[in-house]
């Protein structure tokens, strides 16, 4: 998001636009941020959890948090058919995890219990704020990139040709914000690996996680098609779920989670 707003602040507004784009960035980072778990759960429609309706996961998570000492957050459902969830919030007193009607429909107790701990091992490792300083920091690498190519046009212009640092500026300008970029997904990867670790700890069950993912990974290569017509909300939220929406078509390195052959082998190794 970060990278987008600079992106058309320089197409309108060239450098000073650039900046001005840099600066409504990181204001609507750090509101995202501050406001994480209003604006996703509306986005989402969801609704908080029916506790005489789903009482024996409204228990089970309830005794995870006191298995992993931390404030118990408010547990919600969105009405979804793709299995899937998500944790979100600024800090233990104001995170909720939410769960798709999907979820709950295709995946055992169990393994709901394994995916709530992931999404509490989110919140436990602040993983929201971490991913916010990641997309701040991305934005700012790419406003440095473009300043730079915006030096080498202006450079151009007064008749400086230095070939030498012309071509290094070029690649700098043109490579950073793709580094960047792999290096905030890398981030993302890495965090949700420590996710899954971390939720193995907490149930010291890691094949109810694993069980978990293999039947949400079966689920989305079955229904990949049907995705397309929400595709641009999913690409929005698609790094806050514990498996991709939007899986499939992007490279690993641009990818906001590792590959779930890959985690679920992690798991069952532990």
């Amino acid at each position: 998001m970060t990278l987008f707003f600079i992106a058309i602040g320089q197409y309108l507004g060239g450098a000073s636009g650039m900046k001005i784009a840099f600066i409504f960035a990181l204001v609507m980072n750090i509101g995202s941020y501050w406001f994480s778990d209003k604006i996703i759960l509306k986005m989402y429609k969801a609704k908080e959890i029916d506790s005489s309706k789903f009482s024996e996961i409204k228990q089970t998570f309830s005794n995870l948090c006191k298995k992993a000492n931390i404030v118990e957050p408010k547990l919600f459902i969105y009405n979804a058919d793709e299995p899937n969830a998500f944790a979100t919030g600024r800090n233990q007193s104001n995170s909720v995890v939410a769960l798709s009607s999907g979820l709950i429909h295709i995946l055992d107790l169990e393994e709901i219990e394994g995916v709530m701990a992931h999404e509490l091992a989110h919140i436990e490792n602040r993983d929201i704020l971490i991913g916010s300083i990641a997309a701040t920091f991305a934005g700012a690498i790419s406003m440095i990139a473009s300043m730079i190519k915006w030096g080498l046009i202006f450079g151009a212009f007064r008749g400086n040709r230095n070939s030498g640092g012309l071509i290094g500026n070029l690649l700098i300008a043109i490579l950073a914000p793709l580094i960047a970029l792999i290096i905030q997904m890398a981030i993302s990867r890495t965090r949700e690996y420590k996710a899954d670790s971390t939720a193995a700890q907490i149930t010291d069950k890691p094949k109810f996680l694993a069980s978990a993912l293999t039947k949400i990974q079966k689920y989305h290569l079955d229904f990949r098609q049907q995705k397309e017509s929400n595709k641009e909300l999913q690409t929005a939220t698609s790094h806050m779920f514990i498996i991709s929406p939007i899986s499939g078509g992007v490279g690993k390195l641009f990818s906001s989670h590792p590959p779930t052959e890959e985690r679920v082998k992690r798991l069952l190794d532990m």
